[in-house]
């Protein structure tokens, strides 16, 4: 056996076993575009760099960027570590569960599970409103946001279920688009000598600019744009070579994502001025528009006609998201119907292999999401938008605390892998990390959501809910998982379920 990866005797490439996702379908290149779409490049940074340095650390923003890179680096060995034994549709839950036992990962399924659909319901509602306004704009024909969202919703479905690689060509087409011209920005910016104060280094990556301000803040949304990087994970199943193609996809996604916030925000100070650029973020948010403060510099380098490109650019940059999450929410939902914890129907596959009833599922999900505010009458951008974004954050970094906890626990517990950084140190770097991104978040939750303290209350008690919620669901339904041919663990020591060993013990 391996002593890396075990699987079961049904071949690992044999694409036609019964509950299996298509293996040997993404490369490094494929899964790192899944990863960036999900990122939505142009929307973090035309809506997440303006307020971190408005009421964060001003032109020391790009320094915060640089640092949840770091954070989210620190995660990722022991991340990736796991991911060496344990490959699976389910990821977070999965590695939580080995670690943790099953009832923890039970648990953590919901979260991930509700995470993914509250940051794709997030998108549609700003979504919505983008092309809403585009079209009322260019056509003069009004129609309300959310029909283009239920539009949209047909849309994803029938591209989710028509494969995986369908999926990932059109993802890399509208990446591409909004990662060329935010890129093309920085860099001509950059050959230029910056903007009216020069490149300014020193103001946005010394200690002093790193530290002023709010710098707590400015983390806080920093961590948050790095949402969904842990992709990777999600389709090892449908890798080529996962024990290889996963880990080289994760620490690239990391590098990339980490690089280009870093790099585009530190041009936008530059090309604002670092004396001017909160004041100017600041008038930004006043105004009412946060993306006039990306968009004015950019159409100011290219010409005019850049201010036509860029919203349609933010369109498609949410398009993109949404598929994304859309992927990763359904194999959630056939990796929870595979394992038992949810009806078996959800496993079903079309002859693209494509989970296709979890991805109706889903879609029903985002519909259950959406509606209600365009019942309600509710702003898409200010409710829908802010405050799923925040409740997903807030969500991701509880799911990212618990796997660094069960890395440590499941190789201490296995001795699957004796490398103390990978196994130890790295991750518990990146859980002390992840608790202080927590306890900031808390702390400015209001800020983040852009509402109310009583709203932020209650949205923020959601994920300890939907946490429990799902030990309690583990607890009644302790049903074995559907026997598939599909890699799980890496140890003898490790029993061949999706859940750890420490499940027995939990069960006995």
């Amino acid at each position: 056996m391996d002593s890396q990866t075990a699987v079961s005797p049904h071949s690992a490439h044999d694409s036609s076993t019964a509950g299996r996702l298509k293996p040997d379908s993404l490369g490094v290149l494929g899964i790192l575009f899944f990863v960036l779409s999900a990122q939505a490049p142009l929307t973090g940074i035309a809506g997440a760099v303006p307020i971190a340095i408005a009421i964060g650390n001003g032109a020391g923003a790009p320094a915060a960027y640089l640092a949840a890179g770091v954070v989210v680096l620190l995660f990722s060995i022991g991340f990736v570590a796991m991911g060496r034994h344990v490959v699976d549709a389910g990821a977070f839950y999965t590695y939580i569960g080995k670690g943790l036992g099953r009832s923890t990962g039970s648990g953590s399924a919901g979260v991930a599970l509700f995470a993914y659909c509250a940051v794709q319901a997030a998108m549609y509602g700003l979504y919505g409103a983008t092309v809403s306004a585009l079209v009322d704009h260019y056509a003069g024909v009004h129609v309300d946001w959310w029909v283009w969202t239920l539009v949209t919703m047909v849309i994803v479905q029938f591209l989710g279920a028509s494969g995986i690689e369908m999926g990932a060509k059109v993802l890399t087409v509208f990446v591409l688009a909004e990662f060329s011209i935010l890129i093309v920005f920085a860099l001509v910016t950059l050959f230029k000598g910056g903007g009216p104060e020069g490149l300014g280094i020193g103001d946005s990556f010394s200690a002093h600019a790193a530290l002023q301000g709010a710098p707590g803040v400015a983390l806080m949304f920093a961590v948050a744009s790095m949402f969904g990087f842990e992709a990777t994970a999600i389709y090892g199943e449908e890798a080529r070579e996962p024990k290889k193609t996963v880990p080289r996809a994760t620490y690239l996604s990391v590098a990339v994502v980490t690089g280009f916030f870093a790099f585009t925000s530190w041009m936008l100070v530059s090309a604002h001025g670092a004396s001017k650029v909160a004041d100017e973020a600041g008038k930004a948010l006043a105004s009412g528009d946060a993306t006039s403060f990306v968009f004015a510099p950019i159409t100011a380098q290219f010409g005019s006609w850049v201010g036509d490109v860029l919203p349609v650019l933010l369109a498609t940059s949410l398009f993109a998201g949404i598929l994304a999450f859309h992927n990763s929410a359904n194999r959630y939902l056939f990796s929870l119907g595979r394992e038992g914890l949810l009806p078996h129907g959800l496993t079903a596959l079309n002859r693209r292999h494509s989970p296709w009833v979890a991805g109706i599922v889903q879609t029903v999900i985002a519909v259950a999401l959406v509606m209600p505010f365009a019942v309600l009458g509710k702003d898409p951008v200010l409710t829908l938008f802010s405050w799923f974004s925040g409740v997903a954050v807030l969500a991701a970094m509880l799911l990212y605390f618990l796997t660094s906890v069960a890395v440590i626990v499941f190789f201490r517990r296995t001795g699957a892998d004796t490398r103390l950084w990978n196994t130890v140190i790295a991750p518990v770097l990146g859980a002390l990390g992840i608790a202080g991104t927590i306890w900031l978040i808390v702390q400015n939750f209001t800020t983040l959501i852009g509402g109310d303290s009583a709203t932020a209350l209650w949205l923020q008690l959601t994920v300890p809910a939907v946490l429990v919620l799902g030990v309690i669901v583990a607890r009644l339904t302790r049903r074995p998982p559907v026997a598939v041919g599909a890699p799980v663990t890496g140890s003898d020591a490790v029993d061949s379920g999706a859940l750890g060993s420490g499940d027995q013990e939990e069960n006995r």
